[in-house]
């Protein structure tokens, strides 16, 4: 019996689910719709939103990148150790952020292409490492009470919306447009979709995977500066589980766990996916543990469809042959 191609369907399956999740949860608790709920899930999303931007073009270049948690948790507790201890400006500590962030996605890159270490490997033993010096640094204190210039980047608004909305948005059109619209982009997909001919066209696949590794590093670093603005504190442990979470909105949003496909809209809607389940699940009573069976039984599905989608597009492509 030959396989049904669902490819078109899976391009706005995330759509869709996250509408009738939004039905579902609608009927079990009165408080879901409300105007001030919705907008607090979309509030505390905007920095997962940044990361899985960031992690994307990782993934759509056949990667995988399990430390951008730990990247948060050093990058977090350097932002604010220069500003609560070292009495930095506000934009100097942040600028000292994003650089750290950038440098340890290069090291990722770095780690990954010039010493061939496969990349699940390598981010998970990255993401040790970066843990342990976040650790070391902080000596596991807690930094609180930003300036408020800092805090700005959450609280204050334009036209009445809040900034990391804004910026969220804005790092998800630009996004968006490499995708679709740049020579990197169309890059990205043919690396992620098949290295070795991409290597024979004549692209250069080392620096390009060194390239997005350390976007994904600067983006993480962006999200961290909007996490730790929000929270108005930080520590060690702030940023660990966000690769998670980053990880199965970007496949329950299309991104292929292969490489080599990937909608900015679908990711920003797997995001948000997760995000109405652990909301609606809070307001229906079922609690925070029960979150993590769905979430991971939501990943396991969307690898699942991801791996049938592979295998059906491979066996149509034989009997074309």
């Amino acid at each position: 019996m030959p396989r049904i191609d669902l490819s078109g369907l899976k391009k706005y399956a995330v759509l869709f689910i996250l509408l009738a999740l939004m039905v579902i949860f609608s009927l079990t608790s009165p408080y879901f719709l409300t105007a001030r709920n919705l907008t607090n899930i979309i509030t505390q999303n905007t920095y997962f939103i940044i990361v899985a931007v960031g992690l994307s073009f990782v993934m759509i270049g056949g990667g995988i990148d399990l430390s951008v948690g730990f990247q948060m948790s050093l990058v977090g507790v350097i932002t604010a150790m220069a500003m609560t201890v070292y009495h930095l400006p506000p934009w100097l500590a942040v600028v000292i952020g994003l650089a750290l962030g950038t440098t340890l996605g290069l090291i990722n890159g770095l780690i990954v292409t010039s010493i061939r270490i496969f990349p699940l490997i390598a981010t998970l033993a990255t993401s040790a490492v970066f843990q342990g010096i976040s650790y070391l640094v902080s000596k596991a204190n807690t930094f609180r009470a930003y300036p408020e210039s800092f805090l700005a980047l959450t609280r204050g608004k334009v036209l009445g919306i809040p900034l990391d909305i804004l910026l969220a948005l804005v790092v998800a059109v630009v996004v968006s447009i490499v995708y679709t619209e740049t020579t990197f982009g169309y890059r990205l997909m043919a690396v992620g979709g098949n290295e070795e001919a991409a290597r024979l066209s004549g692209i250069n696949t080392k620096r390009l995977k060194i390239s997005i590794y350390t976007i994904c590093g600067f983006l993480t670093a962006v999200a961290t500066m909007v996490m730790i603005s929000k929270a108005n504190t930080t520590n060690s442990s702030f940023g660990p589980g966000t690769e998670f979470i980053a990880l199965t909105a970007a496949i329950v949003g299309g991104v292929s766990f292969m490489g080599g496909e990937g909608s900015v809209l679908a990711l920003v809607g797997g995001v948000f996916v997760l995000a109405v389940i652990g909301n609606g699940m809070q307001l229906a009573g079922w609690g925070t543990y029960a979150q993590f069976i769905v979430r991971g039984l939501i990943l396991l599905g969307a690898v699942a469809f991801d791996e049938y989608q592979k295998s059906a597009r491979l066996k149509s492509r034989g009997r074309a042959s």
